[in-house]
């Protein structure tokens, strides 16, 4: 039996009066997970344990089966997995975003959380430049990621605010606001913030945006910070093996802690213009040598970060359509047993523009016992099922029926 799991990050949301009372998933045209939905077992989960952040690192450790409350210690260390950076007992390791502060009346607002998705090849030209700037203090070290998201690490780090215990807020949770009252409680942290901005005011990269209209990258803002941490992987676990296919650090960092190959498929981005039928194409030909394959998609999610509703249908038709129909179609093409795990990892509301811990209807499609239901995948038809699971983490468990 061949296992697949399907992520659109983020699709799950709220009703929206634009859409005369639906959410995003009612009113995109989704037949293919509509389809699945109504042969399969269809259900709400909790994939964001209470008391831990709704992020995306907590959610899909759930769905890889992992327990946040034993393994989560941080999301830059999965990051740094990834990235191939080790890190040392004493090391702490943020995730840093390249982000646009804008000068208003009294301060600095946070206007984008990713300096209008700034390119990879950019934004490395700028991490070099900070490089060059930050890297005086020997235990600083910056690490080039894709597109806005980047890693720091800190050698022998310890939070020295009188405020207490370090506290950083995502940059994506505070969009329009005025940054302040949300910078790091940490001195250090706050002094790197203000230094990038000083370094990147009138990089060349950023002079050239500006004569483009686009949003600059006028500064660091690290988050999600964490030491090393140690995960059981599918082998060791379940005795299967498996195959990560995203175009985002932290998901291929969580691949590779759970011992999983990692799949790179050309024109794989986290944004709307991701390759949507190679990822697809990737997963079914990756089956034939492993027993299990993650495909995550990103884009609804960062459409939501955006506010931008009409990108948000879009990408979750796109996902049905070019991920799902994709891998659909194939599977019934090769008549492979196989059972497919699709759902969002968390809701990332629109109106609020960040993730939220409700829970987010999935499905369960067993091609060997297929159901017969009239139902859509959509928040409201989950909740109708009755099917509830509290502890996200137990998923994998249940989907590989073990």
């Amino acid at each position: 039996m061949k296992n697949i799991i399907l992520i659109g990050d983020g699709m799950a949301d709220n009703p929206i009066e634009e859409l005369l009372g639906k959410t995003p998933l009612e009113a995109a045209n989704t037949p293919y997970m509509d389809k699945l939905a109504s042969r399969g077992d269809l259900g709400l989960i909790r994939t964001v344990k209470p008391g831990f952040p709704p992020g995306s690192e907590i959610a899909n450790m759930a769905i890889l089966g992992l327990d946040p409350s034993i393994y989560y210690t941080g999301r830059a260390p999965i990051e740094a997995k990834s990235m191939g950076v080790a890190l040392e007992e004493d090391d702490m390791a943020f995730r840093i975003n390249l982000v646009t502060l804008t000068p208003r009346e009294t301060g600095l607002i946070m206007e984008d959380y990713c300096a209008g998705h700034i390119s990879s090849q950019e934004s490395n030209e700028l991490i070099d430049t900070l490089k060059d700037s930050l890297e005086q203090n020997p235990e600083i070290k910056l690490y080039h990621g894709i597109d806005y998201r980047h890693l720091m690490v800190i050698k022998g780090y310890s939070n020295s605010s009188s405020k207490g215990s370090l506290k950083t807020t995502p940059p994506h949770d505070i969009i329009g606001e005025y940054i302040e009252e949300y910078l790091p409680t940490d001195e250090l942290l706050k002094r790197l913030i203000k230094d990038s901005f000083a370094v990147l005011n009138d990089h060349p990269v950023n002079r050239k945006r500006r004569r483009q209209g686009k949003r600059e990258a006028t500064a660091i803002w690290p988050w999600g910070e964490g030491k090393a941490c140690t995960i059981p992987t599918l082998q060791e676990e379940y005795g299967i093996s498996g195959a990560m296919i995203s175009a985002v650090d932290l998901m291929k960092g969580l691949g590779m802690l759970r011992g999983m190959e990692i799949i790179t498929v050309p024109g794989a981005t986290g944004w709307i213009d991701t390759n949507y039928v190679g990822k697809g194409e990737a997963a079914l030909d990756v089956l034939s040598r492993v027993d299990l394959v993650y495909v995550h998609v990103e884009a609804p999610d960062e459409a939501s970060h955006a506010g931008l509703l009409r990108e948000k249908i879009v990408a979750i038709e796109d996902f049905d359509c070019m991920v799902v129909g994709t891998i659909l179609t194939g599977l019934e093409a090769q008549g492979l047993p196989c059972r497919v795990l699709f759902m969002p990892d968390h809701p990332t509301p629109i109106a609020t523009r960040t993730h939220s811990s409700d829970p987010v209807p999935f499905v369960i499609y067993d091609n060997t016992n297929t159901k017969n239901n009239n139902w859509k995948f959509s928040e409201k038809y989950a909740k109708k099922t009755g099917l509830f699971i509290e502890e996200g983490y137990t998923i994998l468990k249940r989907f590989l029926e073990l």
